[in-house]
């Protein structure tokens, strides 16, 4: 119980009165100020002297801190790839996003690797790749709509067919946004397909990405497909490690 209202308080914005609190736990007043006091005691949470209001304390915001240190994007992305290569069998990998686009920063190979020519310490474009979609739709920012604006000046004959305009992008890009998750197959590497989906922080916003490689035509890309939802289910639990979806509920 102690625990739920400090989760409550939590989702509450880390202050509110004690009416308010009993009220969205749903407990007596007073049962809920008992647990309180422990807390007050035990140094989670203090009771503002202007306000009345119960603020979380110094302890909950110490367990807070070194929580988000262990749950940095890289670490929490990279635990999927294990499991993620013997689901699929092909090339996974996390990217985050540097100055100049998407950065691939862990990079896991099956037995029988995809051969291409990006490897850890590659960037990758905005456009032309799932994982720079992925960074567009879920972490948008003027840098990569310049990018964006940059790569549109000189698309292969491939990729023109997939992207004729500024208006395709923007239309490409909310629907990578409404389904969670990007694919292309050729638009980056001739006969290669990939996967890409984000590993979200607390406030929703892409802070790394896991991809997959395969090779087109035995690699199935559709984003309904068994494979999508392997790659969704990782991200998911990335995200969660992340604190993404804490206090939803």
């Amino acid at each position: 119980m102690g625990l739920a209202v400090l989760r409550k308080l939590a989702t509450m914005g880390g202050a509110a009165s004690i009416t308010a609190l009993a009220a969205q736990l749903q407990e007596n007043p007073a049962k809920v100020h008992r647990y309180l006091a422990s807390l007050v005691e035990t140094g989670f949470v203090y009771q503002d002297a202007d306000s009345s209001r119960y603020v979380l304390g110094p302890e909950s915001i110490f367990i807070g801190l070194v929580a988000q240190r262990q749950a940095e994007p890289v670490r929490a992305a990279a635990a999927e790839l294990p499991a993620l290569l013997e689901a699929l069998n092909v090339t996974c990998f996390v990217a985050l996003l540097g100055e100049n686009g998407p950065l691939i920063v862990r990079w896991d190979d099956p037995g029988q690797p995809v051969t291409v020519n990006v490897r850890v310490g590659s960037v990758l474009p905005v456009l032309w790749s799932a994982t720079g979609r992925i960074f567009a739709a879920f972490a948008p920012s003027k840098r990569l709509d310049a990018l964006i604006e940059e790569e549109l000046r000189s698309p292969s004959p491939e990729q023109r067919k997939q992207v004729r305009s500024a208006a395709a992008a923007r239309k490409l890009i909310e629907d990578v946004r409404d389904r969670g998750i990007a694919a292309v197959d050729g638009t980056l590497l001739a006969g290669i397909s990939g996967f890409a989906v984000p590993v979200l922080d607390v406030a929703g916003r892409a802070v790394a990405v896991i991809g997959a490689l395969g090779v087109s035509g035995s690699f199935d890309v559709s984003v309904d497909g068994p494979n999508a939802r392997a790659l969704k289910a990782a991200g998911a639990r990335a995200s969660q490690r992340l604190g993404y979806g804490a206090g939803a509920s």
